[in-house]
């Protein structure tokens, strides 16, 4: 009778260990999915969206440059030629050493 009590012991235990497996290769997966679909951003197309909001400036190659640089960043750019920062909090946030801001 000790034979088949060990049997049932090793099938149960095998089978909770088989649960937890599956378990976690669930839960990995259902996070990895989350992370994949939250990971992906569509780049912008940074030297158009500069060239359009740099378009009126008086030194428009110093203001390509800083704005490719807070695009390529934070991936927006804010519409018009000057303002509307309220679109792109990011590129509103990035200054210079001086504290001063950086992108137009």
């Amino acid at each position: 009778m000790a034979i088949p009590k060990v049997i049932v012991a090793t099938i149960i235990l095998s089978l909770l260990v088989l649960h937890h497996q599956v378990q976690a290769i669930q839960t990995n997966q259902v996070t990895s999915n989350a992370a994949s679909k939250t990971a992906y951003t569509p780049r912008m197309d940074c030297g158009g969206a500069c060239a359009a909001r740099c378009k009126l400036s008086s030194r428009p190659k110093l203001c390509k440059r800083s704005c490719g640089t807070c695009c390529a960043r934070c991936n927006c750019v804010p519409s018009g030629t000057y303002g509307n920062y309220h679109e792109c909090l990011c590129y509103a946030r990035l200054t210079t050493r001086n504290n001063k801001p950086k992108c137009p």
